[in-house]
């Protein structure tokens, strides 16, 4: 989840992505990218780890599902394992200008008011997940303060409003979360309605 202001905000931070375990004995680490083309990571400029250290990528080479980092200033085993699993961010502002009013980031979407087309208020979006299908809504529901999972598509979202800060849902998806019969539930890479539904 994006942290800062919901909805992306101007102070909004983004999580572009997470150092793993330590890769060798130099320094290097293991480093997943969250970005829409994953070596993009390392062009964002420093990054910043949940406790505040700026982070800069010196080299990235892909492995086999992550990259291999050598980080500036890390340049042993034990300081590359004191920022295991950090995350990395970026300010919501260093991200690129999304041409098409159809996409969104994740943090744009995170925090925002769930709403039917008569304005009520039926929770708010806590997540986006994506298992291959296509991208899912999680929304917390006011009503039982559960989540459900619901397609982001035209159809069930026919309007965003990211700086009202609410997305409306169709008649049938209203009902599909109020009825408690989506499916039941206990994240920067761009998303749009048009990919999934």
């Amino acid at each position: 989840m994006a942290r800062g202001a919901g909805a992306g905000g101007p102070e909004a931070l983004v999580c572009l992505g997470q150092i793993g375990a330590p890769h060798g004995v130099r320094g290097e680490v293991r480093l997943r990218s969250f970005t829409a083309e994953p070596a993009a990571i390392a062009s964002y400029g420093p990054l910043q780890t949940d406790d505040g250290r700026a982070i800069e990528i010196g080299s990235l080479r892909p492995a086999k599902d992550h990259f291999v980092a050598a980080l500036a200033g890390i340049h042993d085993r034990d300081a590359a394992a004191q920022l295991a699993n950090a995350k990395l961010y970026v300010p919501r502002q260093r991200l690129p200008h999304l041409a098409d009013p159809e996409e969104f980031y994740h943090s744009d979407l995170i925090g925002l008011e769930v709403v039917d087309r008569a304005g009520e208020q039926l929770g708010s979006v806590v997540a986006i997940h994506n298992f291959g299908a296509g991208d899912l809504l999680e929304v917390r529901l006011d009503a039982s303060n559960k989540t459900e999972l619901l397609a982001f598509n035209d159809t069930n979202v026919p309007r965003v409003d990211v700086p009202g800060g609410k997305l409306v849902l169709d008649a049938q998806a209203s009902a599909l979360l109020t009825t408690g019969s989506a499916e039941e539930n206990d994240g920067t890479k761009p998303l749009s309605r048009k990919q999934g539904g």
